[in-house]
């Protein structure tokens, strides 16, 4: 049975913020994961967590300034001091929301940058955080994120994530395998789990296409939850999608796998 985690930036969004967590815990969730904390106090969505009786499963280093487009610095060449900066302000947030693990958003290839100098600056930070998240229990993650919904972003593929896992050699730097973006990308979904699972850290959902609820689209969700108890994922499976209505009118699917 996947452990399901709400996401609360994209589901119950007919509701404020603050109030999403009594309404994932009322629906039968028992995790939830965010974009980004930081527009609220940690002891204010603390205390929603501990109210709902909810487990913070995830969120997001400050990107940027996302409203100038910026989505992630960790291979921005030359942004190297505000990604050091986005992960202290992370790690205070995680450890206050009891929070194991942290996505690391690479960002968008800056112009007139070549794809190798992001490559290089993003193993570079994460060599460098790895021993900082560590020092406070985290874990960090990276996710390849498909071209459509982000264009330009600088991490795309499986074959890529590893090999930057691999060059930073760190066991707390891990992967975020997000089941949308990849069957965008490259498909094959089944396989790639079973190779990479001793390097998943997160596993995401949502239908293809639209991002909508799972059980709409091309992705067969129930041979991959079926999947993922053979092989013995223990994770969080976060469902990121976007509900085409009320949230809950369109939780039908979860109700065989809700724990």
């Amino acid at each position: 049975m996947p452990r399901l985690a709400a996401n609360l930036s994209m589901m119950f969004q007919e509701l404020p913020f603050l109030d999403r967590f009594k309404a994932a815990a009322d629906a039968g969730f028992r995790g939830v994961e965010f974009l980004f904390p930081y527009d609220f106090p940690a002891e204010t969505i603390r205390s929603k967590l501990d109210e709902s009786g909810l487990e913070q499963a995830l969120f997001n280093l400050p990107p940027g300034d996302w409203d100038k487009s910026e989505r992630g610095l960790a291979a921005m060449p030359g942004r190297e001091e505000d990604f050091s900066d986005a992960l202290a302000k992370a790690l205070d947030y995680a450890e206050a929301l009891d929070c194991p693990r942290l996505h690391v958003m690479s960002g968008i290839v800056p112009e007139g940058t070549s794809r190798e100098a992001c490559t290089e600056t993003l193993i570079g930070n994460l060599r460098r955080a790895a021993p900082l998240a560590a020092e406070r229990g985290k874990t960090l993650i990276i996710e390849p994120i498909n071209t459509r919904d982000i264009p330009g972003y600088f991490l795309n593929y499986q074959k890529q994530a590893l090999s930057i896992l691999d060059a930073v050699g760190a066991p707390n730097v891990r992967l975020q395998f997000d089941l949308y973006h990849c069957q965008i990308m490259e498909g094959d979904l089944a396989i790639h789990m079973r190779e990479q699972l001793g390097v998943i850290e997160h596993i995401q959902i949502a239908g293809v296409p639209g991002r909508h609820e799972p059980d709409v689209g091309e992705i067969n969700y129930p041979y991959l939850f079926a999947l993922m108890d053979e092989l013995g994922y223990q994770g969080w499976v976060g469902c990121e999608y976007k509900p085409r209505g009320e949230t809950v009118a369109g939780l039908g699917w979860s109700k065989e796998w809700m724990r």
